[in-house]
């Protein structure tokens, strides 16, 4: 008996078909079974209870007629993928149920050719991996938040200026409250500039290109400034190909996960920051309304020995004002999943054990579309 397709499923492969084990019927996760000809041949019950079926109803039946796909514009072919898959807020008919929203999770079986095993969530947890699309809703408020920026950025320059020629006919020891007011309105520009990095969601200009020289330009920053006493080391794949990046994006993406990171460490015995890269086989997502999947191969991580991120904001870490920080703005994060989303990437938060050390790491993750020439 061979193990595949996750924890609690177990398959065995005969003439006469596939039995599963009893922990797939415990499984948490709405989870099908598909052989080769599409045909469902195991359901647990979060599944039945999932698409209103019974599982007598749905063994037998042909995947695509139990999942039906509600965007014209996506491609049915993407059921049959050969690779690990994940489509993010699809929306479906499933099963005896109303249109929904919700994420598919496809895996194959590598001793059964053709077959896979298909996880459905139902509510969508796109959020905890960094990969959202903003509603109609969403673009109707980025759009005043850009009206609204450049309309306070403007009377801000009034007061400044007025703040400071009256700083200069002020006796120099009288110049505390000026010198106050023109700290104040530059925090509050800089806050609308960073906040106006969120009023687009235009595709960035993404071209091929060799990601080592911007890792390194992130890296050079930090070690020259706020990562000066953290060590930070640098594990590279050295046959990574170019990846497809807009590279003043990437740039201040890993500076700051860098930042966030040494800021984790500062209390941290053996403080220790590293940045790795790999080349991964096999992933894909599929967005709404794209025709087919994705494939984000080159992978980034940030890595660090701090205590990670507490437990209840860990499902909302990359929303704007979600932060820990007494003196935090929880803009940071919020940013590096923009931009990333603009290269057409996501990023990820996780916590590993780092190897051979028994120690707990946090993990941010990049992973990015290869280059054209890769």
């Amino acid at each position: 008996m061979s193990q595949a397709g996750g924890p609690g499923v177990a398959r065995l492969v005969s003439g006469e078909g596939v039995s599963v084990r009893d922990g797939f019927s415990s499984h948490p996760v709405a989870t099908l079974i598909i052989d080769d000809g599409d045909l469902i041949v195991s359901a647990n019950p979060r599944a039945e209870s999932l698409l209103n079926m019974a599982r007598s109803a749905l063994i037998g039946s042909r995947l695509t007629d139990v999942l039906r796909l509600d965007d014209p514009a996506m491609d049915p072919s993407f059921w049959h993928t050969d690779k690990p898959l994940s489509a993010y807020d699809v929306r479906l008919y499933a099963g005896r149920s109303d249109a929904v929203e919700m994420d598919i999770l496809i895996n194959p079986l590598s001793d059964a050719p053709g077959w896979r095993v298909l996880a459905m969530h139902i509510h969508s947890q796109s959020h905890a991996i960094g990969f959202r699309r903003a509603p109609s809703g969403a673009m109707s408020a980025m759009g005043a938040a850009a009206m609204l920026a450049h309309e306070i950025k403007n009377p801000l320059s009034g007061i400044r200026g007025a703040a400071q020629l009256i700083q200069g006919e002020l006796a120099e020891g009288n110049h505390q409250l000026t010198g106050l007011i023109v700290a104040e309105v530059d925090r509050i520009a800089s806050l609308i500039d960073r906040m106006q990095g969120f009023t687009t969601e235009q595709q960035q200009q993404a071209v091929t290109q060799n990601i080592y020289p911007l890792l390194d330009r992130a890296v050079d920053v930090a070690l020259a400034g706020f990562g000066s006493g953290v060590r930070l080391d640098r594990q590279y794949d050295p046959s990574l190909p170019d990846a497809l990046v807009d590279a003043d994006r990437l740039v201040q993406v890993m500076i700051n996960l860098l930042k966030n990171a040494v800021e984790a460490v500062q209390d941290t015995p053996g403080a220790r920051v590293v940045v790795t890269t790999a080349f991964k086989h096999g992933f894909s997502i599929m967005r709404s309304g794209s025709r087919a999947p994705v494939t984000l191969p080159i992978e980034i991580q940030v890595m660090d020995n701090g205590p990670g991120v507490k437990e209840n904001i860990r499902d909302v870490l990359f929303n704007p004002f979600i932060t820990t920080k007494r003196t935090g703005q929880g803009l940071g994060l919020a940013l590096v999943d923009k931009l990333v989303r603009d290269m057409g990437g996501l990023v990820q938060y996780e916590r590993i054990n780092d190897k051979g050390k028994g120690k707990a790491m946090t993990v941010f993750r990049l992973l990015l579309p290869k280059g054209a020439n890769g």
